[in-house]
């Protein structure tokens, strides 16, 4: 098999500032930005202007600049933003490349892309370390074939994941059945402050030393980024010492913990802690709620996490020059309490989909291993004698 740089298929075009548009008329064109390259969920538009720079769909699309840096997309048609560049073949090598194979190849580089970037605060792509990777070009009829299995493992992955969603919408369909509106109270529950429910409500702080504190194993410390809408996620939780977290004995966690992210862009994120009592902490970005018998953690939870309810924790802090929660603010929510046998009933339902959930989980890992894996083997030439 043979192979090619891409610098010696592809001219690379930077795109420019574009002014995003909101009522669509004949001149208006579709705006790609960094989150097209992933869903095609919310089209934006922009007008059509002679000194933007526009895709085609035998353009691969590459994110340049920021977090996000290395996403790949293609077979897009539009203007593209200044974070975004693509990658265009001339017509030389148009007819021995099928642009989606090589899509899916440099997707899977995006790993090495986001390595390789440049910039100190804000990543960017080093255009030489685009420019030196070697694409294996077996026979035009060979990048078809290898593209239409990887699409096909790419179709079980898209459904899975549509599983996952629709058992997180039936959650909250479930919610709004039994409990209604959570503002509007529609079922004329009993309306409390949530402190008069509360045993406790804190959080921790970042250990002394910061970062360097951390250790390879220990106590979970939870940060902001692990509190999820109701779940949270460990897969890049820290760990702290047994010494520093018995310095912290007021942000130590017990099962069945209410934690709500009260800092930043993450602000209302909110999931109940499983956990063992006294084996994880918190830091300060994360509050505990500790609540009285009369008030089920997981109805707490998803009563918080109702669109409604994030509504008004944003209204809270409108015009705030930082997004943040203060304990009297959340003693001070107003909860509905439904009666605790309806509040129990609700949590054996949301267990019950959440197990489904984490078995459609499992399963969608497994996916993707088998699609990564899939992917190695046929840009190897594993797969296919050419």
């Amino acid at each position: 098999m043979k192979y090619m740089k891409v610098k010696d298929l592809f001219k690379i075009i930077k795109g420019k500032k574009v002014e995003q548009v909101y009522e669509t008329n004949e001149n208006t064109v579709r705006l790609i930005q960094i989150d097209d390259l992933r869903n095609d969920d919310n089209i934006k538009y922009c007008e059509r202007k002679e000194e933007y720079i526009f895709a085609n769909k035998n353009d691969v699309i590459i994110a340049w600049d920021g977090a996000n840096a290395g996403t790949i997309g293609y077979g897009l048609e539009g203007a593209i933003g200044s974070t975004l560049a693509i990658l265009r073949t001339d017509s030389n090598n148009s007819n021995n490349i099928f642009i989606p194979y090589i899509g899916r190849f440099l997707q899977s580089k995006s790993k090495y892309l986001r390595d390789t970037c440049t910039g100190a605060t804000i990543p960017h792509i080093s255009k030489k370390a685009l420019e030196e990777i070697k694409i294996p070009i077996p026979s035009y009829e060979k990048q078809i074939e290898i593209s239409k299995i990887l699409d096909k493992a790419q179709e079980l992955i898209d459904k899975r994941k549509a599983q996952i969603e629709a058992l997180d919408q039936l959650t909250q369909s479930v919610f709004l059945e039994m409990f209604g509106d959570p503002l509007r109270n529609n079922k004329n529950f009993e309306v409390v402050k949530l402190g008069e429910y509360t045993t406790h409500v804190s959080s921790g702080v970042t250990p002394r030393g910061g970062q360097s504190a951390y250790v390879p194993q220990g106590i979970p410390l939870i940060r902001s980024q692990n509190v999820h809408m109701n779940k949270l996620n460990l897969d890049d939780v820290v760990f702290i010492t047994e010494e520093v977290h018995e310095s912290m004995k007021r942000s130590q966690l017990r099962k069945y913990d209410v934690l709500l992210n009260i800092t930043g862009a993450s602000i209302g994120r909110v999931a109940v802690y499983l956990g063992e009592n006294n084996q994880a902490n918190v830091n300060q970005h994360v509050c505990i709620i500790r609540l009285t018998e009369g008030v089920n953690p997981f109805y707490l939870s998803y009563y918080v996490a109702s669109p409604q309810f994030q509504h008004s924790i944003k209204f809270l802090n409108s015009g705030a020059t930082r997004e943040a929660l203060n304990y009297t603010q959340i003693k001070n929510f107003n909860i509905l309490l439904p009666p605790l046998e309806l509040q129990n009933k609700f949590a054996e339902i949301v267990q019950k989909i959440e197990y489904q959930k984490d078995l459609l989980q499992k399963s969608l890992e497994e996916l993707e291993n088998n699609f990564n894996s899939l992917m190695q083997r046929a840009f190897k030439g594993e797969l296919f004698n050419d």
